[in-house]
């Protein structure tokens, strides 16, 4: 777990002076204060992350993390585990929701088999397989401690091999058959709210099926009881391999100075993990989307992020990652490329904010 204090402990403040520096030069730009809305509030978290008055976005990757759930076989989720590894081969091949969005946005896409309940040799899959798949949560924990651990520092590990070959944002994705029950699971147990409100349909469940799986979320937290004030023990007994590996990536992109995007619920769960572990990365996260399942509103107020995007998405993979990352983008330029009233010769306004 080395590698896991020692990110921990890298992840510092955002610049404040390089904040303020970025705050008056946006109240100098050729437009009216306030304006430009949430750009203008990306801008100055850029900024603090960067240390920078103009920040700057070039390289983008989108992390997609792979893992199965023993807890599949409670019946919790409308598609079979042999998608996962299906999925996987369709990202390598370019042909999922990821890659057409990530083209679109100018994003590049890496696949990690963190933990596929099957064998994988696929071109262009990163291996950093821990276990194959977790054990059923509804019986007992989902991996060890050193387990989850090592899961979250191959996250660390693929992020900072990101940052080293000049990525400055990264993103999170996920491919996993059955992980919105881990992911309601460790909302419940951080959160403490009730079932009703953090277990959803997932891949598209009935009604029934849904009593079901808030049935497996409760059984699986009153088996483990896990400490909502350890991450790491949360992650191990309720959580999943692909979200210690997405948690591993944001705790990697905050100690690199390096902000990353959020994508669905499951990316969530893992922002949650990040957050316990280290709180101070909250303030490298940036929400991409809030999805249809409804636990991911709560999820996201439990986090205080604000989603840039309402486009009724549940797909996962970093769908919603990748469309918002030209967002992002896009403040970084707004500071950077418009004029200020005095380099443009326009008069400012007479009524000062």
């Amino acid at each position: 777990m080395d590698k896991l204090k020692q990110t921990i402990a890298a992840i510092k403040p955002l610049d404040s002076e390089a904040v303020q520096r970025a705050r008056e030069r946006q109240d100098q730009l050729t437009k009216p204060q306030g304006s430009l809305g949430v750009l203008e509030q990306l801008s100055l978290q850029l900024a603090g992350i960067q240390g920078t008055e103009k920040p700057a976005i070039g390289r983008k990757v989108i992390i997609v993390m792979a893992g199965d759930h023993g807890i599949v076989a409670e019946g919790v989720s409308a598609f079979p585990q042999e998608v996962t590894p299906q999925m996987v081969a369709n990202f390598a091949a370019g042909g999922a929701g990821i890659n057409v969005l990530a083209r679109h946005s100018g994003c590049e896409v890496r696949v990690v088999d963190v933990g596929v309940a099957v064998p994988l040799e696929i071109e262009g899959v990163i291996g950093r397989k821990v276990r194959p798949g977790t054990a059923n949560i509804a019986e007992g924990p989902a991996m060890t401690r050193d387990e989850a651990a090592a899961a979250v520092e191959a996250g660390i590990e693929v992020a900072e091999a990101e940052i080293a070959a000049g990525a400055d944002l990264l993103g999170t994705g996920d491919m996993g058959i059955g992980n919105t029950t881990p992911s309601s699971a460790i909302l419940t147990v951080f959160s403490g709210a009730a079932t009703e409100l953090t277990v959803g349909r997932g891949t598209g469940i009935g009604t029934d099926a849904m009593a079901h799986k808030r049935d497996v979320v409760q059984r699986a937290i009153a088996v483990n009881q896990p400490d909502a004030g350890d991450g790491l023990d949360v992650l191990s007994k309720v959580g999943g391999l692909e979200i210690g590996g997405l948690a591993g990536v944001i705790l990697g992109a905050a100690a690199g100075r390096v902000p990353v995007v959020i994508d669905g619920f499951i990316s969530s769960a893992a922002a949650m993990v990040a957050a316990s572990l280290a709180p101070g990365s909250k303030s490298y996260m940036i929400a991409s989307h809030v999805s249809v399942e409804p636990g991911h509103k709560l999820m996201l107020e439990e986090l205080g992020l604000k989603p840039m995007l309402f486009m009724d998405m549940r797909l996962g993979e970093g769908t919603g990652a990748a469309l918002a990352a030209s967002l992002v983008e896009a403040a970084a330029k707004v500071i950077c490329e418009m004029a200020t009233f005095a380099e443009a010769g326009v008069a400012e306004s007479e009524e000062k904010v």
